[in-house]
């Protein structure tokens, strides 16, 4: 996700770091802050999907656009682009969006899709051969093998977390209906702030272990590079 991130365009000034617990406060207490991001990912279970749809069916289909949004976000279109989604949304909104290199393909890409409504967002990504090129890149940069696109059914969710500019905490995953808002965090509130946690990614947590079931999930964030 660093290199992704770098090759398009994201200041070398922030790095992506393995988040190895949500509730322990010496495991936290190593994660460089602040936090620009924290992407939540966990296997596309059949929990995970009710929850999407319990939480979409009375909502409408967002169609925001323009710089005074608080946030950005992408509906997703392209399949198996779920790390993808999940690293445009963390790197394009809160304080991360200060570290785009200018004139790179991350500032060209973010100054082209900010007036458009999600549609046509969804459309610039997809016709995007730029993006299509660094995201073969980096699937191959891995320990495994990269599955085919076409075939590959084991999906994952990537929800990434960010400050919006209202000062709110939004969880931005691009098969929502749009950015969903969390609540209002504090002036010096980041995203793994412990009531940031609890509004985000621990109520996934705390649901399942209410069912009585666990829930597999790992976390990165977006902070200051170490090196």
């Amino acid at each position: 996700m660093t290199k992704l991130a770098h090759r398009l365009g994201l200041s070398q000034a922030l790095s992506f770091t393995d988040v190895y617990s949500l509730t322990d406060p010496d495991l936290l207490a190593i994660v460089p802050r602040p936090c620009s991001a924290l992407l939540f990912i966990a296997p596309e279970t059949p929990d995970l999907i009710q929850i999407r749809i319990d939480e979409d069916k009375d909502q409408q289909s967002y169609t925001g656009a323009g710089a005074d949004q608080p946030v950005i976000w992408f509906r997703q279109t392209i399949r198996h682009a779920c790390g993808l989604i999940g690293l445009l949304h963390g790197i394009m909104n809160d304080s991360a969006a200060d570290f785009i290199q200018p004139n790179s393909d991350l500032h060209k890409l973010r100054d082209g899709i900010i007036p458009l409504q999600p549609v046509d967002r969804a459309k610039l990504l997809y016709d995007s051969e730029m993006l299509e090129r660094v995201h073969a890149e980096a699937a191959q940069m891995g320990d495994t093998v990269a599955p085919d696109a076409m075939t590959y059914n084991d999906g994952h969710a990537f929800i990434a977390y960010v400050k919006g500019r209202d000062g709110h905490l939004y969880e931005l995953e691009g098969r929502r209906k749009g950015p969903v808002d969390r609540g209002l965090m504090e002036k010096d509130e980041d995203v793994l702030s412990e009531a940031a946690l609890k509004m985000g990614p621990l109520r996934f947590v705390a649901r399942q272990e209410q069912r009585g079931k666990g829930l597999q999930f790992s976390c990165i964030a977006l902070g200051p590079s170490l090196e």
